[in-house]
């Protein structure tokens, strides 16, 4: 037995269905609930209010990625079916034809004619439909859609970056809650921002410097509005 049959290769497309709706879920959830808190503090609003407001904030973000989530990924799923199924009717109406097509496929690709036309006849036996899904929809076991883990993970990961915020608030004083709010904020999103690209095999300090740069300017303009309205009102 080989040393890969052994030592079976694990490669981080897999990975792709959770980690975009994890890294989605909570650098929103960070973000959104931190920018909301800053905003309403800077309009002078009392703790108690600021509170309220970040909890409301998590639970209507959690519940609006979910359904968002779940929404794009089903319509996602939906092109995904309506293609099967039209390729399930190719297959039955003329195999041989999708059998050139597969091997037509092949050859593109660099492999011999007649090697290309022997694969496309194995592969047909063996699995008509996985096989022209994969290679020519391009459907397979790691991109396809999964409505119900998007959903469920954007949730858990919104409310998991939405905590750290609020934490903040309860035990920070009132007169350094946007700074504390502010800055722990950043921190977390440098930290989810190097999380996220070491799962996914990107480069780190390219993530943290995306998060972290977009964070604050959101923070900055909603602290400025709530600045300006509190002034205002």
């Amino acid at each position: 037995m080989s040393r890969l049959e052994h030592h079976p290769e694990r490669h981080l497309v897999a990975r792709i269905g959770w980690l975009r709706a994890a890294v989605l879920g909570a650098n929103d959830g960070l973000v959104s609930t931190a920018s909301l808190i800053v905003g309403v503090a800077a309009a002078q609003t009392s703790k108690t209010g600021i509170l309220v407001a970040g909890v409301a904030g998590l639970v209507a973000g959690a519940m609006s990625m979910a359904a968002g989530e779940y929404v794009s990924v089903s319509s996602q799923s939906d092109t995904e079916n309506a293609d099967l199924a039209r390729e399930r009717a190719e297959l039955e109406a003329d195999s041989e034809a999708e059998t050139r097509e597969l091997a037509a496929i092949y050859r593109s690709r660099g492999v011999d004619p007649a090697v290309s036309l022997e694969v496309a006849r194995q592969l047909m036996v063996h699995d008509a439909l996985g096989a022209h899904a994969r290679d020519e929809l391009g459907i397979s076991v790691y991109t396809t859609a999964r409505p119900i883990q998007a959903a469920l993970t954007s949730a858990a990961t919104f409310s998991v970056g939405a905590v750290l915020p609020l934490a903040v608030v309860v035990v920070a004083p009132g007169s350094l809650l946007v700074a504390l709010v502010s800055g722990s904020a950043l921190v977390g999103l440098a930290l989810l921002g190097g999380l996220g690209a070491k799962a996914g095999g990107a480069g780190i300090m390219k993530a943290v410097l995306r998060v972290t740069f977009w964070g604050a300017f959101a923070m900055g303009l909603t602290a400025g509005i709530g600045r300006l309205f509190g002034t205002i009102l």
